[in-house]
C-alpha cells in the first residue's frame, strides 16, 4: 500500500517525466500480488490515460495493457482523446494504444458491416423490419464483391480466427454446429455512419506511413478489420513500401500480405512485379513471394509471372525450383485457360537429362520431378477428357523416370483414367504387362500403386480384356504375397478378394450369387477403388490465422499475451456509464485534496506516513506478543521431548486484548474445541483491528509449535583424508552450528582426527597453504585480531589450529578450525602437517553453514516474505521420501493420523536443520477429510547470511499422500540472488538423498 500511495503521487505530479515513470510502475507494483488493490491501481491507469501529455499516454497505455487489458470501460471517456493525441504517442506506445482502441471499439459498436469481417453473419438468418433494407443491401454487395475479388470462404475463415481464435474454431470445425457463431445484424455498424469508428480509421491514416514497421502493421491491421472493403486499398502501397525494409521486417511484412492477397487478391493483383524474387533474398522470403504470386495471377500478368517461373526453375537451389513448380500448378487451378501453356511447359520438364540417367539422382532433382508430375496431375483433374494426349505422353515417358513418387503418380493416372476416351483403353494390356514384368525392381510404393490400378482397370474390364487383366492380378498377387514389404502383403491378401465381387456381378460365378456376403465385398470394392474422386477443400481450415502484426502470425501458434478480439457489442451502454460516473466521482474526490496531498509543503504527508508506520509497528509488536505466548504456553504444557508439538494458538489472533488462550492435548480435542472454519490463517496481519473482513477469511489449517530440537540434530560429517592417503590417519570434518566470536565472516568446523594405525603419530596440524605461514605449534594458539581476518583478502583465511602433539593408536582428537572461504562454492586449499610430512587437501564448503539461525515470530516472517517477491523468490521442487522409513517402524494399525503428520514434519525438520545452520519457525498443518493427505502442510526457516547480516527466508511445502514420496516445493526469498539461487539448488539436492541410517 505505501509503494501504491507513492505512485499514486507520482501519477499527480506535475512533471511529465513523473508521470511517465509512475505509468511505467504500475505494471511492476501489479505483479507484487497485489490483488485487494487492483481497483486503485486501475483508477490510476484511467488518470494516466487521461493525461495531456503524449509520452504520458504511451506509458499508460503499456500499463493498461499489462494491468486491466479486459477493463475496456476505462477508455470509453477518453476514447476519442486518445484517438487525437495517437499520432503524437511515441511508435512502441502507438502500437499497444492502437490494439486498445481497436478492441474498445468492437466491444462497444461491433463490426462494421462494410468490411470483410461481414461475412461473419449468417445470410439466411433473417432480420427485423428496421434494419431489413441495410443489410440486404449489404449482402447483396457483399455478394457481388466476393463473386470477382474475394474468397468467401476463406474470408470466414480468417475472420472466425479473428474473433475466436484459431484453437477454439479449429476444434469444433468438424463438428455439425460449426456455424454457432453466426452473428446477428445488432452487433453490426456502418463504417460511414459511426463517429468512432471513422475517427479511429482517420486517425490511424497518417501512421500508415510511419517509420516504424510494426506501427505500418498495426494501423493496416485496424483498417483490414474495420475499414470498408473500397477503402481497404489505401494499406497496399504503405504495406509495399516495407518490402524494402531489412530481410527480417521482410519476412513478417510478407506474412502478413500472405493472408490478405489470399483473401482478396485483386488488392495487390496490380503490383504483381513487386513480388518477383531477388536471388540475394532467402529460402523463406522466395517461398512467400512465389505462394503471393500464385494467389494474385490474373489473365493479364500471368504471362509475365510464367516468365518469371522459368527463371526461378534454373536457380541453383533446387527446392526452391521444385516450390516454383507446384506454384504452376496453383496459379492454372486459379486460371484454368492457361492450362495448355502450363502442361506443355511442364511436359518439357520431363524430358530433361536427369530424367533419364538410371542411376546418380539427387535428393533435390527427383523432388522437382514428382512436383512437376504432381502439378500435371491436379491440372488433368480440372478437365480430364481434354488431357487425354498428356496422360498418353506420360505413360509413354514411364520407362525413362525413374524416381519412385513420381512413377507412382503414372501409374495412379493410369489406373483413375482407364477408361478415358479411346487409346487409353487399348494401351492398357501393354502398360499392365510392362508393369508386371518390372514388378520385382519397383519402390515399394509403386509397387502398392500398380496393384490399385490392376484392380481399378479389373474392376471396370468386359470381354476378353477382363481374362488378360485377371491373369495379370493373379500373377502380381502371388509376386506381392511373397514380397519382403508387410504393407505390400497385407494389401495383396485385401485385395485379392475384392475382384471377385466383379465376376459375380457379370454372371460368371452364378452359383455363388446367393451369398450376402458378395453384397458387401462389392461395396466395399467400389469404396475403395471408385474412381468418383472427392473435391478436396482449400486448406484453409487446416491453416490458423491471427491478428495481422501480432507475433503469432509469424510463429503460427499463440504466443504469450495474444487475445482475440472481444465479442462485438460486448460493452453495454450501462456498464459504460456506471464505468465512467464512478472514475469521474472517485476522480473528484481525488483531485478535491490533490493540492494538499501532492505539495511537499504540506504536513499531511508525513502524518499520513507516520500514521501508517505506527500502525504497521502497533501489528508486528502485537504479533511478537502472540508469538511469545504461544511459545510459552507450548513450553509450559509439554514437559516431553518431541521436536514438534500440536497447540491451539487460533485464539491468538481472535483475542487481541491478551485473554489467556486454551492448549488442548491432543488433535482430537482441538477439532471438538473449534470449528473447521476458525483455525488460524497465514496472514500477518490478521491480528490488526483495522484490516478489512475480506483479510481476515481463515482457511482450515492449525499451527503446530516447536520444542527444542537441538538434541536430535546429527550434523553430517564428510572426509578430509583417509588412512590410505594419510599413512593410517583418518581426519573428518563437519560443519558446526556454532557462530565464531572472532568474526562475522568466520565459519566454525570440527575436525576429527583419528589413529588408525598402529604407530603414534605426532605433530599434527593444518595451515593454509596459499598463504605460506611459518606455523609454530606451540605459539599458534594466540587470539586473532578481527580486523586482520575482515580484511578484503582474496585468499581465505585461517584462524591457526591447536597442534595435536602425539596421536596415540585407534586415539581420536576433535578440534575446532575458523575458515573463511573465498566464496561459498571454492574449496580452500590446506596442507596438514604429521610426522614431519605434508599432505595438501582441500576443505570444500557448505552453503548451508554460511548463514546463522535468525529467530521471528510467524508473523515477522510473512511480513519479511511480502517485502521479498518477484526477483528476490526462486523456487524448485523435488521429491522426499525419508518420512517413508519412520512410518514403516511403526508395527499394527495402532499409528494414529497425527502421527503421520508428525513423522514428516520430523524427518523435514531434522533433514533441513542437520544440513544447514537455520531456525525453524513454524508448521502449518492443513486439517482437512482425507486424513492420509498430507497436501498444505508448510515448514518455514529464518536466517541471515553471515557477511552481509541479509535476511533469508526458505518455506517448504508439501503436497501429496502420507504414506508415499512427498512432492516438495521449495521456496527462498533473498535479496542476494546468486547467494539465494545456490542455497535452492543445495537445499533441493540434500532433501533428495536418502536419511543417514
Amino acid at each position: 500500500p505505501l509503494v501504491l500511495v507513492a505512485v499514486g503521487k507520482c501519477a499527480r505530479d506535475p512533471s511529465v517525466y513523473v508521470r511517465k515513470c509512475a505509468a511505467s510502475a504500475l505494471p511492476k507494483v501489479h505483479d507484487l500480488r497485489l490483488e485487494e488493490h487492483t481497483s486503485a491501481i486501475e483508477e490510476i491507469v484511467g488518470m494516466l490515460l487521461n493525461d495531456r501529455s503524449p509520452a504520458v499516454v504511451g506509458a499508460a497505455a503499456a500499463a493498461f495493457a499489462s494491468v486491466c487489458p479486459y477493463n475496456l470501460s476505462l477508455v470509453g471517456s477518453n476514447y476519442r482523446k486518445l484517438c487525437e493525441i495517437l499520432p503524437d504517442v511515441e511508435e512502441w506506445g502507438q502500437i499497444v494504444l492502437i490494439g486498445i482502441l481497436l478492441r474498445y471499439v468492437i466491444a462497444r459498436h461491433g463490426l462494421v458491416k462494410e468490411s470483410i469481417m461481414y461475412s461473419l453473419q449468417c445470410t439466411e438468418s433473417s432480420h427485423s423490419a428496421k434494419d431489413g433494407s441495410d443489410v440486404d443491401s449489404g449482402l447483396v454487395k457483399e455478394s457481388t464483391d466476393l463473386s470477382g475479388t474475394c474468397d468467401s470462404e476463406f474470408v470466414n475463415t480468417v475472420s472466425r480466427c479473428y474473433m475466436e481464435g484459431p484453437d477454439e474454431y479449429l476444434s469444433r470445425s468438424s463438428y455439425a454446429n460449426r456455424e454457432s457463431f453466426e452473428l446477428n445484424g445488432a452487433q453490426f455498424t456502418s463504417g460511414k455512419s459511426n463517429d468512432d469508428v471513422k475517427i479511429l480509421l482517420y486517425s490511424t491514416s497518417p501512421l500508415l506511413w510511419s517509420n516504424n514497421s510494426a506501427v505500418v502493421l498495426a494501423a493496416a491491421g485496424v483498417h483490414w478489420v474495420m475499414a470498408p472493403k473500397e477503402e481497404v486499398k489505401r494499406i497496399i502501397k504503405p504495406i509495399l513500401y516495407l518490402l524494402r525494409s531489412s530481410n527480417a521486417s521482410k519476412y513478417v511484412v510478407l506474412r502478413n500480405i500472405q493472408v490478405f492477397a489470399k483473401a482478396m487478391p485483386s488488392l495487390f493483383a496490380p503490383y504483381f512485379e513487386d513480388f518477383f524474387i531477388f536471388s540475394s533474398e532467402s529460402y523463406q522470403i522466395k517461398a512467400l513471394k512465389l505462394e503471393i504470386l500464385s494467389y494474385i495471377a490474373t489473365d493479364s500478368s500471368i504471362s509475365s509471372i510464367f516468365k518469371e517461373f522459368q527463371d526461378y526453375i534454373r536457380d541453383p537451389d533446387r527446392r526452391f525450383a521444385a516450390d516454383t513448380v507446384a506454384a504452376i500448378g496453383l496459379c492454372v487451378q486459379r486460371l484454368p485457360k492457361m492450362a495448355h501453356i502450363c502442361v506443355d511447359g511442364l511436359l518439357a520438364l520431363t524430358r530433361q537429362e536427369f530424367v533419364t540417367e538410371d542411376f546418380g539422382f539427387e535428393d533435390q532433382e527427383a523432388g522437382i520431378l514428382t512436383q512437376v508430375i504432381m502439378s500435371i496431375k491436379s491440372i488433368i483433374k480440372q478437365d480430364p477428357p481434354s488431357h487425354e494426349k498428356v496422360i498418353i505422353q506420360l505413360v509413354r515417358r514411364l520407362d525413362s523416370v525413374k524416381v519412385p513418387a513420381a512413377r507412382a503418380m503414372i501409374i495412379w493416372m493410369v489406373g483413375e483414367y482407364s477408361s478415358l476416351g479411346e487409346i487409353i483403353p487399348r494401351m492398357l494390356t501393354t502398360v499392365l504387362k510392362y508393369l508386371a514384368w518390372g514388378f520385382p525392381s519397383e519402390a515399394p510404393e509403386t509397387k502398392l500403386q500398380i496393384l490399385n490400378t490392376v484392380c481399378k482397370v479389373l474392376e471396370g474390364a468386359t470381354g476378353d480384356d477382363l481374362w488378360t487383366f485377371k491373369k495379370i492380378f493373379s500373377y502380381l498377387i502371388e509376386l506381392a504375397e511373397c514380397d519382403l514389404n508387410y504393407d505390400l502383403r497385407d494389401r495383396a491378401r485385401l485385395l485379392k478378394k475384392l475382384p471377385s465381387c466383379n465376376l459375380v456381378s457379370l454372371g460368371l460365378e452364378e452359383e455363388t450369387n446367393d451369398l450376402p456376403e458378395n453384397d458387401l465385398l462389392h461395396i466395399v470394392a467400389k469404396c475403395i477403388l471408385g474412381r468418383q474422386t472427392r473435391k478436396v477443400k482449400p486448406e484453409s481450415f487446416s491453416y490458423r490465422y491471427y491478428l495481422p502484426g501480432s507475433l503469432s502470425q509469424i510463429v503460427l501458434h499463440a504466443a504469450p499475451g495474444y487475445e482475440p478480439l472481444p465479442k462485438p457489442c460486448s460493452l453495454l451502454l450501462d456498464d459504460l456509464n456506471v464505468a465512467e460516473g464512478t472514475s469521474e466521482m472517485k476522480r473528484a474526490a481525488d483531485y478535491s485534496g490533490t493540492d494538499d496531498y501532492g505539495s511537499s509543503s504540506d504536513p499531511s504527508d508525513e502524518e499520513s506516513a507516520s500514521d501508517y508506520g505506527s500502525q504497521r509497528s502497533v501489528t508486528e509488536s502485537s504479533g511478537s506478543d502472540r508469538g511469545d505466548d504461544s511459545e510459552f504456553t507450548s513450553e509450559g504444557n509439554y514437559n516431553a521431548d518431541p521436536l514438534i508439538q500440536i497447540s491451539d494458538i487460533g485464539n491468538a489472533s481472535e483475542n487481541q486484548n491478551g485473554v489467556s488462550q486454551s492448549s488442548p492435548a491432543n488433535l482430537g480435542e482441538l477439532m471438538s474445541n473449534k470449528a473447521l472454519e476458525s483455525w488460524l490463517d497465514e496472514q500477518p496481519g490478521s491480528s490488526n483491528p483495522g484490516l478489512p473482513k475480506q483479510s481476515q477469511v481463515r482457511i482450515s489449517s492449525a499451527r503446530i509449535s516447536v520444542g527444542d530440537v537441538g538434541k536430535r540434530v546429527k550434523q553430517k560429517s564428510y572426509s578430509l583424508l583417509d588412512p590410505a592417503s594419510g599413512n593410517g590417519l583418518k581426519v573428518d570434518y563437519s560443519f558446526s552450528s556454532e557462530i565464531s566470536s572472532i568474526s562475522r565472516l568466520l565459519i566454525c568446523i570440527e575436525v576429527f582426527f583419528k589413529n588408525c594405525s598402529s604407530e603414534i603419530i605426532s605433530e599434527i596440524t593444518l595451515v593454509d597453504e596459499e598463504t605460506n605461514r611459518a606455523f609454530d605449534s606451540a605459539d599458534k594458539t594466540a587470539v586473532v585480531n578481527e580486523s586482520s581476518l575482515t580484511s578484503s583478502d582474496d585468499v581465505p583465511t585461517l584462524v591457526p589450529m591447536e597442534s595435536i602433539v602425539s596421536l596415540e593408536p585407534g586415539q581420536t582428537t576433535r578440534r575446532i578450525l575458523q575458515v573463511r572461504f573465498h566464496h561459498h562454492l571454492l574449496p580452500l586449499k590446506l596442507a596438514l602437517y604429521c610426522d614431519g610430512k605434508k599432505l595438501p587437501i582441500k576443505l570444500r564448503p557448505d552453503i548451508g553453514y554460511f548463514v546463522k539461525p535468525l529467530p521471528m515470530d510467524v508473523e515477522v516472517f510473512i511480513d519479511k516474505e511480502s517485502r521479498l517477491p518477484g526477483m528476490f523468490e526462486y523456487a524448485r521442487s523435488c521429491t522426499f521420501t525419508d518420512h517413508i522409513v519412520e512410518l514403516n517402524k511403526e508395527n499394527g494399525d495402532s499409528l494414529l493420523v497425527k502421527d503421520k503428520f508428525l513423522a514428516i514434519c520430523e524427518s523435514l525438520a531434522l533433514k533441513m536443520l542437520s544440513n544447514a545452520n537455520l531456525c525453524l519457525v513454524s508448521v502449518d498443518m492443513p486439517i482437512a477429510t482425507n486424513l492420509d493427505d498430507a497436501s498444505g502442510l508448510r515448514l518455514r526457516f529464518s536466517s541471515e547470511i553471515l557477511s552481509s547480516s541479509i535476511p533469508c527466508l526458505i518455506t517448504l511445502g508439501v503436497e501429496g499422500k502420507c504414506t508415499d514420496p512427498l512432492n516438495l516445493s521449495i521456496k527462498v526469498n533473498c535479496e542476494e540472488t546468486v547467494f539465494g539461487l545456490n542455497l535452492l539448488n543445495r537445499i533441493a539436492n540434500f532433501l533428495v538423498e536418502p536419511a543417514l541410517s
